[in-house]
């Protein structure tokens, strides 16, 4: 039987490094290469020692997939196609190329520049890598090569995020990446086709939340904001540098405005201007009403919210600053959390998830004091919310991707252990499927039966019906006797006499014969007179007849007696049938074998 195999390298009851093997149909694929918020050694990046122990990854991959441009999704790829050797296709979408190089630039400055780290990629690596993507677009199929071919699909999450169906032959696997069922104020819902994959593979990073509705985490989120600044507070919102970031600075904006609020509001490093230039550039990627408001004015041009100085941190004052990166792990975001960590009267808002390891991770989970580096301990006096506006599906939109798209079979991802350990039951109990959570370097084997599309010409339909059936219910299987012609990779099940004509063949009769030695001490036209009161009595609505050619005929079948040559006592039946007959040629051989009732004949 035909199998698919799953090996995460990364994200396998984790969250961070996301990295999944896909063997499909004799082809491997790699789904992300992200590296880990949490570590600060070789950790960080997926071990790639698992594909090979030496050489390049060129021979052992068909291609590379990368569903959006955060980095705990493509974190990794420089390192794995420059340092550890690939020269294969890497696809990901427009905006994801656009703007992938970015963030991977900016995370090697903070890396090498700043923390002065070695065994790490360099500017001309993430050049040389962007050379081997190839960029998708939306609902397209590209053929990766004659068996392999992917095709993209909305995913909601940020700018340029896709799920992506792969297929070969007639298997395929979904991989979602990180995606979205809600629409938000400047992206739309993820969206698929009922494609019923064989695996779908889904991140479950609140595989056991149902989120409140939006509006009232927007209130919320709103009344604290300004509750801190009433009272001449800073607020620190770390939020990774696109999405999140667009979509609570819309709000903020249209609030200050509305309120008429003097406090400043920032926003840290050069990125909102390439930021928001991409955003113009992929409007199509944003949701409806961007689009239609894009023609009047633009959206992400911000009259509020104004680009951040290191030195206004030290103003006096209330103010909000949105700083990168979004789980206080390094950068301005770290910086600033720093300064502003004794004042009990600032705050600090986690907008989103926070991988364990990370400032915000600890902070999330009440650590008052904090170990820096160099020994140094921070105290923590000001407050800490987390307010989710991450935008991953909940526990109740994974349950709609997967009736939206119907899989066979479920593997989960991108989660903690027991979380998803939960969604796993629920899965499973509510859509009767196997649902799998594999550990990093942990492989699933499934099995598949693949279903092959059979067209069935209408003259053999109206014959089914005609001969009293009703018309095939595709929700049940049904029987149905035919010549399957096989032309130009497409199948067709027609009537023989219809096949006959296509090829220009002739028809043969082909007929099955068979022996079977009978105990009876009567002349050879009573056994046979005998036979037929038999049966007669045992197939009732079948016709048989006791031909005057001295045999008994049942529907095609042929009965014949002869006595033996050695033993008149012993008699020899022929039963010669028709192919169609096949089952009730079987049936009476065996019927015939226990012999005659006593008293027939």
């Amino acid at each position: 039987m035909p199998e698919i195999k799953v090996t995460p390298l990364g994200a396998g009851q984790d969250v961070g490094r996301s990295c999944i093997l896909v063997s499909i149909g004799g082809k491997n694929i790699m789904l992300d290469c992200g590296m880990h918020m949490g570590y600060n050694d070789d950790r960080r990046f997926p071990d790639f020692s698992y594909i090979t122990q030496n050489g390049r990854l060129t021979e052992f991959l068909d291609c590379v997939i990368i569903s959006h441009f955060h980095l705990d999704h493509c974190g990794a790829l420089p390192f794995m196609s420059e340092m550890v050797g690939y020269d294969g296709p890497i696809y990901m979408t427009h905006p994801t190329k656009a703007i992938c190089p970015i963030l991977l630039e900016d995370f090697r400055k903070i890396t090498v520049d700043k923390k002065g780290e070695t065994n790490f990629f360099t500017s001309q690596m993430i050049k040389d890598c962007m050379k081997k993507v190839v960029p998708l677009n939306l609902h397209q199929t590209v053929q990766v090569d004659d068996e392999l071919e992917i095709k993209a699909y909305y995913a909601g999450h940020v700018l340029g995020a896709a799920m992506v169906h792969i297929k070969v032959g007639l298997e395929s696997v979904v991989y979602t990446g990180d995606y979205n069922m809600t629409p938000d104020r400047h992206l739309g819902a993820a969206w698929i086709d009922k494609c019923r994959p064989d695996v779908l593979i889904s991140e479950s990073t609140y595989a056991t939340t149902i989120r409140d509705s939006k509006r009232c985490r927007e209130r919320d989120f709103l009344k604290k904001v300004h509750e801190s600044i009433e009272r001449g507070g800073k607020v620190l919102i770390p939020v990774f540098a696109l999405g999140r970031a667009q979509e609570l600075c819309i709000l903020l904006e249209t609030f200050w405005e509305r309120m008429n609020l003097k406090a400043p509001i920032y926003f840290s490093t050069g990125l909102t201007e390439k930021a928001n230039h991409y955003y113009k550039l992929f409007i199509t990627w944003t949701n409806q009403k961007i689009r239609k408001t894009f023609v009047q004015r633009n959206m992400f041009e911000f009259k509020h919210i104004k680009p951040f100085d290191r030195s206004y941190a030290d103003n006096p004052g209330p103010m909000v600053v949105f700083a990168t990166p979004g789980m206080l792990h390094a950068g301005q975001s770290l910086q600033i959390f720093k300064k502003w960590a004794g004042h009990e009267k600032n705050m600090v808002i986690m907008p989103g998830y926070c991988v364990q390891g990370t400032i915000g991770h600890k902070i999330l989970n009440g650590q008052r004091k904090l170990e820096m580096e160099g020994r140094a301990t921070l105290d923590v006096k000001l407050q800490v919310e987390y307010m989710s506006f991450s935008a991953h599906a909940d526990a109740k939109g994974i349950m709609q991707l997967i009736r939206m798209a119907e899989p066979r079979n479920m593997l989960l991802v991108h989660g903690e252990a027991v979380k998803m350990e939960f969604l796993k039951g629920k899965i499973e109990q509510e859509f009767s499927v196997d649902c799998h959570m594999p550990a990093n370097g942990e492989t699933v084997t499934v099995t598949t039966n693949p279903s092959v599309p059979v067209d069935i010409s209408l003259n053999l339909l109206k014959r089914e019906m005609a001969l009293g059936g009703t018309l095939p219910d595709p929700k049940k299987p049904r029987t149905m006797h035919g010549t399957l012609i096989m032309k130009e990779n497409s199948l067709k099940l027609v009537s023989s006499e219809q096949a006959l004509k296509e090829l220009g063949l002739n028809e043969h009769q082909l007929r099955f014969t068979c022996r079977v030695p009978l105990q009876d001490p009567h002349s050879d036209p009573d056994t046979l007179h005998g036979i037929y009161l038999h049966l007669k009595s045992v197939l009732k609505g079948y016709t048989i007849q006791h031909l005057p050619d001295g045999t008994v005929m049942v529907e095609s079948i042929v009965i014949k007696v002869s006595s033996s040559a050695e033993d008149p006592n012993t008699k020899v039946l022929l039963l010669s049938w028709s192919y169609q007959d096949e089952d009730l040629g079987s049936f009476l051989s065996t019927l015939l074998k226990k012999g005659l009732p006593s008293g027939l004949c």
